[in-house]
């Protein structure tokens, strides 16, 4: 029987949509994080009887065909990169980007990354770095005894350097933005790799037209709404539920037919 077929195909997509759920949720507090929705589309349809086409020689056109779908598919897993609410922390090296954009990260290989989380460090040299020691670009470097980090919401960092009475700028954050922000690869450590499908960044200053502006102090949260992922669990638990229920009426309905076809 296809019913058993495109049940299973239904349990499967909803397992998919579980898992999406779950990632959702365990990364409620992960800063920078942008949830995730599956996506799916239904299958190819088997033609019973055509539609558009003369039943027999010279009669009328049958208005309505017969198709039968043969279930469902996973077709995409989509993040959702919606902004995220603001929490201060008090951290000078803490960047929020509110509005489009992602910061430039360089990788250890030299490649080039892309991330929404803004919390930064120094490194042994003095350098601006991810929590995972890697470089923020551009490049820019803290001196040794620098006092009153300061980064303008155009993403421009000065310091109080040692024997000065007045600020120097150290250097300048960029922004990153893309053409299709859902084609990004994410890679986990909140980081995202450019794709043929985001299309080529384009790198532009905090706070110009078309770009975001940065906030000291600040993080980007998650965007994950607890109570719409509840929600979301539920739906998806309810569908799975009706799949299996599909199946075991489908294989009730067999076995009718098979003990029948034994008398």
């Amino acid at each position: 029987m296809r019913a058993l077929a495109i049940a299973a195909t239904g349990m499967d997509a909803q397992q998919t949509n579980l898992e999406v759920i779950a990632n959702n949720i365990a990364n409620i507090n992960t800063t920078g994080f942008k949830r995730a929705r599956a996506e799916f589309t239904d299958l190819l349809y088997q033609t019973q009887r055509a539609q558009g086409v003369s039943n027999r020689a010279n009669q009328a056109i049958v208005p309505e065909g017969a198709n039968i779908g043969l279930g469902v598919q996973t077709s995409a897993v989509r993040n959702l990169h919606i902004q995220g609410e603001l929490a201060q922390t008090g951290n000078d090296l803490d960047v929020a980007v509110v509005g489009r954009g992602f910061f430039q990260i360089q990788a250890p290989d030299g490649t080039n990354l892309y991330t929404r989380a803004g919390a930064f460090n120094k490194s042994e040299t003095g350098q601006i770095v991810t929590i995972d020691g890697y470089t923020v670009a551009p490049n820019i470097t803290i001196p040794v005894g620098s006092t009153q980090v300061t980064i303008s919401r155009s993403g421009e960092v000065t310091a109080m350097l040692p024997g000065q009475t007045t600020a120097s700028t150290l250097g300048q954050l960029q922004l990153a933005d893309f053409v299709n922000e859902a084609g990004l690869k994410p890679l986990g450590d909140n980081l995202f790799q450019e794709t043929p499908a985001s299309g080529q960044p384009v790198v532009g200053t905090p706070d110009d037209p078309g770009y975001g502006y940065l906030k000291q102090s600040y993080l980007e949260s998650s965007n994950v709404d607890p109570v719409k992922e509840i929600t979301e669990l539920i739906s998806a638990q309810r569908a799975y539920e009706m799949n299996s229920k599909v199946i075991t009426t489908a294989d009730e309905m067999a076995s009718i037919v098979s003990q029948n076809l034994k008398r």
